[in-house]
């Protein structure tokens, strides 16, 4: 195994025991922003609320960027509402890029923009979430940056829960980066002995499930 190999495994370890210790992996019966409902929720919005564990998925964030993307391959980074935005206006700050977000729906007032912050055209704008689930939110923020002259050709989350989210951003033209993919998670959160057998199964079968739709 590669030097670069290892460190990318013990990377997800470390996130997947961050995300156990600050308990943002809930079984249940769960409506997504999506409107699907799903077996499983994982918060991420949560990390926030525990500074160290930010600061490390922020770091994480950050070398997976460099050697993903290219720090000289984008101009501006935006972040996706809500649960994207501080992460990405700390990634921002890190790079010393200039900052964007995109509001839900248009302003009825002032500029009447849905992009906040100072975007030229032809500016190439990478975008941050928290997680992709069908990647709708991701489309659609993508979509409004165009209109307004910007390049979107990648997307980086932290999380991908493997439910046609990547496949969604290809056929609009724009790669995705994952950090992590829900199935990984759940093995190593079963391997180190924070979940069942039943729930690694209930994971698992749901991303199944909407594969085989």
């Amino acid at each position: 195994m590669l030097p670069k190999e290892k460190s990318r495994e013990s990377i997800k370890v470390e996130i997947c025991k961050i995300l156990n210790k600050i308990g943002a992996l809930q079984f249940g019966v769960f409506k997504l922003t999506s409107g699907k409902i799903s077996p499983y929720y994982i918060d991420i919005r949560i990390v926030p609320s525990f500074p160290d564990a930010f600061q490390e998925i922020r770091d994480f964030y950050v070398n997976f960027i460099k050697e993903e993307i290219g720090v000289k391959n984008f101009e501006r980074v935006a972040g996706i509402p809500v649960a994207g935005i501080p992460f990405a206006s700390l990634i921002a700050h890190n790079f010393k890029k200039p900052f964007l977000y995109i509001r839900k729906g248009v302003r009825l007032h002032g500029r009447q923009r849905r992009i906040e912050g100072v975007l030229a055209p032809g500016d190439r704008v990478l975008l941050i979430d928290d997680l992709i689930t069908t990647g709708l939110s991701l489309v659609k923020a993508s979509k409004a940056i165009m209109a307004e002259g910007g390049v979107v050709s990648d997307a980086v989350v932290l999380l991908d829960r493997e439910e046609g989210g990547r496949e969604k951003l290809e056929e609009n033209g724009i790669e995705l980066h994952a950090l992590l993919n829900m199935s990984e998670i759940a093995i190593k959160l079963h391997e180190i002995g924070t979940i069942d057998e039943e729930q690694l199964k209930t994971i698992l079968k749901q991303i199944k499930k909407v594969k085989g739709n």
